[in-house]
């Protein structure tokens, strides 16, 4: 069974301003019922994080400053939106889920997080919408557990994964793939393991190019027991962010490749959600859902 980490706090404690987009979180469970993709069944809500599990990622200090709601303004700024109880408890359920999912992963091959994809977490920094980092977390606790030996992060968002990237600079058992934006956010960009910057404007030939070239190569070269895929679909033309040309049609080709890879390999994935910001709703639910509904194709 497909099993799809949700909870109704993940959309409702956000500032007015920030709701629109995150309307996707119920959204797309709603989506994948409705077409029958899923049961009640599939989703799980997941419990809040412990701290011993996120301070193998999140350094101490920062940690009780975010819990604490004392970050300095202007690191408020930086993530974009001021602190509550509620936003920190909303992260901490986003990681939990990304580490329940894992679990989920190891029995069927696949799980996923409505949410997640919060790459721009550094060690001891939020930024970008993102406090803690849901898939670095997940991945430090698979080593930690001794469930991992060696992972491979595949991050696909329009965004560096610079969190993602600074986390795991020094650990040679996580290699970090971000496929992003040139000229995007954050422009300062981390060093990932491999970074393919791009244009603005690329479109569907040269992008699904790259990741037929890319992806299985990197499976083979560092035989990963286990991947996290970070989908986000702020590579459409008509999101909003994004500044990349790619149709919804292609996104979909690009989840569909990478979980095919995934499933060859017998190498269990977590996918994260990631960002998406085209005008319309119904473009960004569609774009998401597409994700899902390739991976019951391959996996169900």
């Amino acid at each position: 069974m497909l099993k799809i980490a949700f909870d109704p706090i993940y959309a409702h404690p956000l500032p007015e301003g920030h709701r629109f987009p995150m309307l996707k979180y119920e959204l797309i469970p709603q989506q994948l019922l409705h077409e029958g993709l899923i049961t009640e069944d599939s989703l799980f809500s997941p419990e809040p994080l412990n701290e011993e599990t996120i301070l193998l990622t999140h350094d101490k200090v920062y940690w009780e400053q975010l819990r604490n709601l004392s970050l300095l303004p202007k690191e408020q700024r930086r993530i974009g939106f001021p602190l509550t109880h509620q936003l920190v408890e909303r992260e901490i359920r986003i990681a939990k889920g990304t580490i329940d999912g894992c679990h989920y992963a190891f029995e069927n091959g696949i799980a996923f997080n409505v949410a997640g994809g919060t790459h721009h977490a550094g060690s001891n920094w939020g930024e970008g919408f993102c406090m803690l980092n849901d898939q670095a977390i997940a991945a430090n606790y698979l080593l930690n557990k001794g469930l991992a030996q060696s992972i491979l992060i595949i991050d696909l968002d329009v965004h560096q994964g610079n969190g993602t990237a600074e986390i795991f600079e020094q650990e040679p058992r996580v290699f970090t793939f971000s496929m992003h934006g040139d000229k995007n956010f954050p422009f300062r960009k981390e060093r990932s393991d491999l970074d393919i910057p791009l244009a603005d404007g690329v479109s569907d030939d040269e992008f699904l190019d790259l990741v037929y070239c890319t992806v299985p190569q990197l499976i083979a070269q560092q035989k990963p027991d286990f991947i996290f895929y970070l989908s986000g679909v702020d590579v459409l033309e008509s999101d909003k962010l994004g500044k990349l040309s790619l149709t919804k049609e292609a996104c979909k080709e690009r989840d569909r490749f990478v979980l095919q890879q995934c499933k060859n390999a017998g190498v269990p994935v977590q996918v994260s959600m990631g960002g998406g910001y085209s005008p319309h709703i119904r473009d960004i639910v569609e774009a998401h859902c597409n994700t899902y509904r390739v991976a019951v194709d391959i996996f169900f």
